[in-house]
């Protein structure tokens, strides 16, 4: 089937009519009985009709390419799946969430439809927001010679989300292939058109964007939606630019099984839009050109029924997901390093680095390791600069412009397409500065929120393979957004891996173990410390660090000080004092992975010494460190021969001026005070 090729009736085989037909009807009459299976209680508790889609959706599965084409279909994109290969059957045990379901197992919503094997990926519920990995995964078919086209889809009123702007803004910048299709029903659930956009039809929003193409079509109309799409794929493989395929469909039922158009829609309207469905207007089409008999279109009724019947007799006896299953696929396997499996090293072999070193000389040797490691973020790839804190210095000078480049001021796009390369194929590995203070983070949590799942629910299909950096902490007077700490709320997200070096050779170390596993790790670097003396310590070569797996830096008998990150060698310089003072032998344990945390040896030092100390940066309420407290009291309370007691930050942002900020923070005065404490209870 030819991509120039323009289809009308006269002019398409009748082989290819059928065909488009049979996916039609059995399409739509999987639509019509998806609702049965709510009311039989037997699953598909959300289903998003599509009848008035039929078109476009027909048009975007017929297009894609399973063999070099990546296809993001959204929630309502049930035809588009079924024309782009899945039967019956797959479409069945997704709705009813069985263990065979192809897309994830059951782990995820019904009627969100995919086939990690073929490229139709697995998307989340957060509307939109897989514009961002279309992005990507264009970003690594340009980059590879792929030859294929990332295909983007969605409703209309999704294109009000922000992050959808940041996708096709850069898509245009980056010059990618993608289409974004808009399948515009003029509805968000039951918010009329003309409260979510300022333009009657969405796509003009984006209009003035340079390297942009924007198409439209009749999404209602087979061989106008067919036409166009064809004509968009063929653009944007020739130019290698973003297309935009405005769609205008109609919506003739109710956004969901949960929704009652009848509230907000009127009789009339419900009666005109039914008016305007393809299914029935493509049918008097095929027979009105003579074509098709009507008992010939009766006959492919027929057999999809049959289909459809003998797909649920199969699914109905499917086995459902195993319960014991809940922690499979979580997040991957790391990386094991082999030579230092615990993650230390004798102090002989390697150079004696600060903590900034140490990152910059592991960048420079895991993209000497692995060509198929990228690095990006915001200020960082210019010239001779190499980020705000020059962390990734003459990277872009040894790799190159297509390995190591800038990104816009716009977190969620760094994140979000990041993990759209990584879809590409699984040796690539993309290290970020997910922003240049940690504080800045905030803005990519919808894209790190829906990363930190998409492995646990496509059933292991799919990993992000992402190193986030990020400077973290305060003590360089920094104030608001400069030296606030996120690691708390990190640490509350399944799927992700989160460490915390404070010393030159765990810098080193976990970073390599981070880029080298798959799965996402935030890597929080204590930017107070990238040239601190107290943070040097000889590196070698190819030093790993395991992740949870604590270290113990220095021994002690009569109190466990459990810390991570700029709080360490304060620690360490009060566990010398109180050795001098009132002869006191305190055990100092960095934690430095804090997701997965290192409970064993956590309670091995505190069954040792019977006190327990946490100290962190962060504020003390609702702190990381209150869930290392309570694991503490859970499982070693027999243990303790006084209460656990925190320092931390005060439950207050952390201010700007010096003086306010040594108020804030935690420092050696403070944690001396409380270790005397718990010594003398």
């Amino acid at each position: 089937m030819s991509q120039t090729r323009q289809f009308t009736l006269d002019n398409t085989e009748k082989e290819t009519l059928s065909k488009w037909y049979r996916l039609l009807t059995l399409g739509r009459q999987l639509d019509e009985k998806a609702p049965n299976y709510l009311k039989q209680a037997l699953g598909w508790s959300y289903h998003a009709p599509y009848a008035g889609h039929d078109g476009i959706q027909l048009a975007i599965g017929q297009v894609f390419d399973r063999e070099k084409d990546f296809l993001f279909p959204y929630y309502r994109d049930m035809l588009t799946a079924i024309s782009a290969g899945l039967t019956a059957e797959e479409i069945i045990l997704n709705g009813i969430s069985k263990a065979a379901d192809v897309a994830g197992g059951g782990r995820h919503m019904s009627n969100h439809f995919a086939k990690p094997e073929w490229h139709i990926q697995n998307v989340s519920s957060a509307t939109g927001n897989h514009t961002l990995h279309a992005v990507g995964v264009a970003r690594s078919i340009k980059i590879y010679k792929g030859g294929g086209v990332a295909i983007s889809s969605q409703g209309e009123s999704s294109t009000s989300e922000g992050y959808v702007f940041e996708a096709i803004n850069g898509a245009a910048k980056e010059k990618v292939p993608v289409i974004f299709v808009f399948q515009d029903n003029k509805y968000g659930i039951s918010v009329p058109q003309a409260d979510q956009s300022a333009n009657v039809r969405a796509a003009e929003n984006y209009r003035g964007i340079r390297n942009l193409k924007i198409m439209y079509c009749d999404g209602k109309n087979i061989f106008n939606s067919m036409n166009t799409l064809f004509a968009a794929k063929e653009y944007a493989l020739k130019n290698s630019l973003p297309v935009i395929v405005h769609a205008n469909c109609v919506r003739i039922h109710s956004h969901s099984n949960s929704d009652r158009q009848e509230l907000y829609r009127d009789e009339n309207e419900r009666h005109c839009v039914k008016l305007s469905d393809p299914l029935i207007r493509f049918r008097i089409q095929l027979i009105h050109s003579g074509k098709f008999t009507e008992e010939e279109l009766k006959i492919m009724d027929k057999e999809a029924k049959t289909i459809i019947s003998a797909a649920h007799k199969k699914v109905i006896r499917a086995t459902d997901p195993d319960p014991k299953s809940i922690f499979d696929f979580v997040s991957p396997e790391p990386y094991v390093s082999k030579k230092y499996p615990d993650g230390t090293h004798d102090g002989t072999n390697g150079k004696k680095m600060r903590l900034i070193e140490a990152l910059n000389s592991t960048l420079k040797a895991e993209f000497r390791h692995n060509p198929d490691t990228y690095i990006w973020g915001q200020d960082m790839a210019n010239k001779e600069k190499g980020g705000i804190f020059n962390v990734s210095k003459g990277m872009q000078k040894e790799f190159g412009h297509i390995r190591v480049f800038n990104a816009p001021i716009a977190e969620d796009y760094i994140v979000g397409t990041s993990n759209g390369m990584t879809r590409f194929n699984d040796k690539i590995r993309v290290v970020i500065e997910g922003a240049e203070f940690a504080d800045y983070f905030w803005p990519a949590m919808e894209q790190l929120v829906d990363s930190s799942h998409d492995y646990w629910r496509s059933n292991g299909q799919f990993s992000p393979n992402m190193t986030i950096r990020l400077a973290s902490g305060g003590y360089i007077g920094g104030g608001l957004y400069h030296s606030q700490n996120i690691e708390a709320t990190l640490t509350t997200l399944p799927g992700l891996r989160v460490v915390y070096p404070s010393f030159a050779d765990d810098a080193a170390g976990l970073l390599r173990t981070a880029i080298r596993s798959k799965g996402i790790t935030l890597f929080l670097e204590p930017k107070a410390m990238y040239n601190d003396p107290s943070s040097e310590a000889v590196v070698p070569d190819d030093f790993e660090v395991p992740f949870g797996k604590a270290r113990i830096r220095r021994e002690g008998n009569d109190l466990s000080i459990i810390t991570y990150g700029n709080t360490v060698p304060m620690c360490l310089q009060v566990a010398d004092q109180l050795e001098k003072e009132p002869g006191k032998s305190v055990e100092v344990i960095d934690i430095r992975s804090l997701l997965p945390l290192d409970e064993e040896t956590i309670l091995a030092s505190v069954k040792k010494t019977n006190r327990a100390l946490v100290v962190h940066e962060d504020k003390v309420f609702a702190g990381f460190g209150a869930e290392v407290v309570a694991m503490i009291t859970d499982k070693a309370f027999e243990y303790l021969d006084a209460p656990v007691k925190r320092v931390g930050s005060t439950f207050t942002p952390v201010g700007f001026n010096r003086i306010l900020e040594k108020a804030i923070l935690p420092n050696t005065e403070k944690i001396a005070a409380a270790a005397k404490e718990l010594l003398e209870y």
